[in-house]
């Protein structure tokens, strides 16, 4: 419509039964637009809705070992982290170590790396196995699908 006066502006928009919107108040003269506002907005939550529809959020989950943990427990706590791979989560893989446990922390570290390659078919190793005060902590996240 070219340069108004905003007087101008707001006439123009109260006959159409419009809002006046002011998209850059920076410039010089300020730019300004014409539209229903409600409509606008409308427009602008649905499409923000339709976006996050479109995202997938990805949890940790955590799964617990022990220093002293059995072949067979090791292989049932690999098949619910593939589970849990195959939702697209990330795996935080956690072990708690007791009293003189701590002076072999590097058994710990074996048994991580153990569950590792019976879940390597399916995980990233994104974290490696780092001691944490009493604790032993590795992040495992999904392979990505190949297209």
């Amino acid at each position: 419509m070219g340069i108004l006066t905003s007087k101008e502006a707001l006439a123009i928009a109260e006959q159409k039964s419009l809002d006046l919107v002011m998209i850059s108040p920076t410039a010089n003269p300020p730019v300004c637009k014409i539209i229903d506002y409600g409509k606008y907005r409308f427009e602008a939550i649905k499409r923000e809705k339709e976006m996050k529809k479109n995202q997938k959020k990805t949890e940790i989950k955590e799964i617990w070992l022990s220093m002293t943990i059995e072949e067979h427990d090791m292989q049932f706590k690999a098949k619910q982290t593939m589970k849990f791979l195959d939702n697209e989560d990330k795996v935080k893989v956690s072990i708690r170590m007791k009293g003189r446990q701590m002076t072999r922390k590097e058994m710990g570290i074996d048994v991580m790396n153990e569950f590792f390659e019976i879940v390597k078919e399916k995980a990233v190793m994104e974290k490696k196995p780092i001691i944490d005060g009493r604790s032993i902590i590795m992040i495992l996240a999904p392979i990505k699908a190949k297209k």
